[in-house]
């Protein structure tokens, strides 16, 4: 149910400073209709008026290139039959370059911090504007000399540092495509990822910490750099100054090329709005990850929107966000970068040597935006650690949650224990479209539970499985109208796998697979992925509802819950994670199933419960339903290297008494 009280509204001064007040009144200003008001006549003047709007956001937000004289066309057919969604081409006549609009700050305030790094080891750089051109240029140099041109893809197998940056924006400036991964990656993940695209480049460092322990990649590098092509050109970023990680002979080391080339003016090959700029990988978890082709101008048009309007990031603000390069939410990051943010970078585990660290972070250097994922909030609870009562957090305007569901107590730990007076902005998007479906917005106020509002331009709705509208009712996500940030496709795919992925369900409208519900707020509550949705006697349960009750309960640090079909008919198996000198009691597996009974309904109740020493997650810390229900139903795990812990999945089947196979 939708609550009927907002937990946070935003004062009358934060909504008249705001970017998006600004972005109304020039639409106001501009066009001839019913005088925008508000969030809600807003959003619907943005899907009514799309051509316009998008043009508008192109306009706002300074955007460096030229536009041309059309803002939508219908291109060749994807697949089969054409799709005015799906085939949709934006901005035809548009070109641009990325890395120009992102160092467009830096040229106009070359002795501003543009990147302020630091790390578990307690390592801090900080990064000016005019320092970032400089390394820039000299990395455009050594890639121009090494062969790379337009449309030619460089990859990174590399941590979240200033170099990866200032590689990123080397590549993408000559036109060529940008795609990485994190160094937590077993070889063979990275092979089945990077042997797809064959980049003919390859970033790499020596070795990095996490959780305080220090980890070599001489092994990984070599075997990755060996088996993607004969031919590569290999950098290799000496980040651990550590005597048994020198650096192989027979790569190049990154600062011989900073000591080889002077700096020049760093030159911007525009290309098409529609040229391709990342590659990024889906989980892998159902079969081959599935290479996701973004595009230049789609990307950097969508994040702009997405940081100035809804995140209203202004220009010195100093953005946190807390992610490796193998998640989306990096590229979305460094795209602040457009807006004349200074990227606020941290490398190594957010919880060591305590939870603190990413706090003093934000007081040390006045974070103005604060992104992290729900599951860290979470732990942040368990672990009974009040923010708000260590630190000052003067400067914090904004905090972003995304990665999983954030549930209602979590949206209550937030005002209560981080800040009072914070925009809490749930949002909800994905790796398909590198963005945001649904998201915050800093005019409009904030209820529990529940994601803010559909983003601007975007016509979210929920439908039932025949594809009917719903509200106040569980259902599909679905997005009836073409978005810029769409992908351009699949890698090397003749459409047939980009229809399958999104358009196959539904004609002509893009089915995301989560399981959510329209309040009467005009928000969004999710409950899981659709595909984990559990289906006991008939009656849907998203698995968020059993976490939301069991992850609070003292002695449980997490679960995972999936359905087991025992003939033809669905029961919950629930597996939690247990705090340390915890057992699974007869009373504590009564308390489960007590509380899910008299919290949720009787049908959440769970047949059997197991503990095990971990839950299966993906290297963003996604949770693995889908394998586990595999698991669980002796059917084949079928990509077993996109799991950052696989073994257990041997300990659930061990424990259910299963066999299961992987691939």
């Amino acid at each position: 149910m939708a609550n009927p009280t907002p937990i946070w509204s935003p004062t009358a001064k934060r909504v008249v400073n705001s970017n998006l007040l600004r972005f109304i009144e020039r639409v106001n200003d501009n066009s001839q209709h019913q005088p925008i008001t508000d969030y809600p006549t807003l959003h619907q003047w943005s899907i009514d008026n799309n051509e316009h709007f998008w043009q508008s956001t192109w306009q706002f937000c300074d955007v460096i290139g030229q536009m041309g004289n059309k803002v939508k066309a219908l291109g060749e057919p994807k697949w089969q039959q054409p799709s005015s969604n799906r085939d949709t081409v934006w901005f035809p006549d548009a070109t641009l370059n990325y890395a120009e609009n992102l160092l467009a700050h830096a040229t106009k305030s070359p002795q501003q911090v543009a990147l302020s790094f630091s790390n578990e080891s307690g390592q801090h750089r900080q990064v000016t504007g005019q320092a970032l051109l400089e390394q820039v240029s000299v990395l455009q140099q050594w890639l121009i000399k090494s062969g790379v041109k337009k449309g030619d893809v460089v990859a990174a197998y590399l941590p979240y540092l200033p170099e990866t940056v200032v590689a990123m924006l080397a590549t993408t400036s000559l036109g060529a495509i940008w795609t990485s991964t994190s160094p937590d990656f077993g070889a063979d993940s990275v092979i089945e990822r990077f042997g797809q695209v064959k980049p003919k480049v390859l970033f790499c460092c020596n070795g990095y910490r996490f959780n305080g322990k220090t980890f070599n990649m001489a092994e990984k590098n070599q075997s990755v750099s060996s088996q993607l092509s004969r031919d590569i050109q290999v950098c290799e970023i000496k980040y651990l100054n550590v005597d048994e990680l020198e650096h192989s002979t027979h790569f190049t080391p990154w600062q011989s090329l900073l000591d080889r080339y002077c700096a020049q003016p760093v030159q911007y090959h525009s290309v098409g709005f529609n040229h391709p700029l990342f590659i990024l990988y889906s989980s892998g978890t159902t079969g081959q990850p599935k290479c996701i082709v973004h595009s230049v101008g789609g990307t950097l048009l969508n994040h702009l929107k997405e940081h100035q309007l809804h995140c209203d990031v202004k220009p010195s603000d100093k953005v946190f966000y807390y992610t490796t390069c193998g998640w989306m939410m990096w590229n979305w990051h460094v795209s602040a970068l457009a807006s004349g943010a200074t990227l606020v970078i941290y490398d190594g585990s957010p919880v060591y040597p305590d939870p603190s660290v990413l706090w003093q972070l934000v007081d040390e250097q006045s974070v103005s935006l604060f992104g992290t994922s729900a599951k860290y909030l979470e732990a942040l609870e368990h672990a009974n650690y009040y923010p708000a009562s260590k630190h000052h957090l003067t400067s914090l305007n904004t905090l972003c949650s995304t990665g999983s569901v954030l549930y209602p107590e979590q949206f209550q730990y937030v005002y209560q224990q981080i800040k009072a007076d914070l925009h809490l902005a749930s949002i909800s998007g994905g790796t398909d479209i590198c963005g945001c479906f649904v998201l915050g917005n800093p005019i409009s106020p904030v209820y529990k539970g529940e994601c803010q509002y559909a983003g601007l331009g975007v016509a979210v709705n929920v439908v039932d499985d025949d594809g009917k509208s719903v509200e106040q009712q569980r259902g599909e996500l679905t997005c009836h109208n073409a978005l810029p940030n769409f992908p351009i496709g699949f890698w090397n795919d003749n459409g047939e796998r980009y229809h399958n992925a999104y358009w196959k369900k539904f004609a002509n409208i893009w089915h995301h697979g989560d399981d959510v519900m329209k309040t009467i707020n005009g928000g969004y509550i999710f409950y899981g992925r659709s595909d984990a949705t559990l289906n006991p006697g008939g009656v849907r349960i998203g698995t968020a509802e059993i976490y939301q009750q069991i992850n609070i309960l003292p002695g449980i640090e997490d679960s995972i819950a999936v359905g087991k079909l025992i003939q033809q008919s669905e029961q919950i198996w629930l597996m939690v994670k247990l705090a340390p000198n915890t057992a699974l009691t007869p009373q504590l597996t009564d308390l489960i199933r007590h509380t899910l009974k008299v919290k949720c309904s009787p049908r959440h109740v769970p047949s059997k419960i197991f503990a095990i020493s971990d839950i299966p997650k993906t290297r963003s810390g996604k949770l693995v339903e889908l394998a586990v229900k595999q698991v669980v139903n002796g059917q084949q795990v079928k990509n077993i290297g996109a799991i950052a812990n696989p073994a257990v999945l041997d300990e659930i089947a061990t424990q259910c008494n299963l066999e299961h196979e992987v691939s």
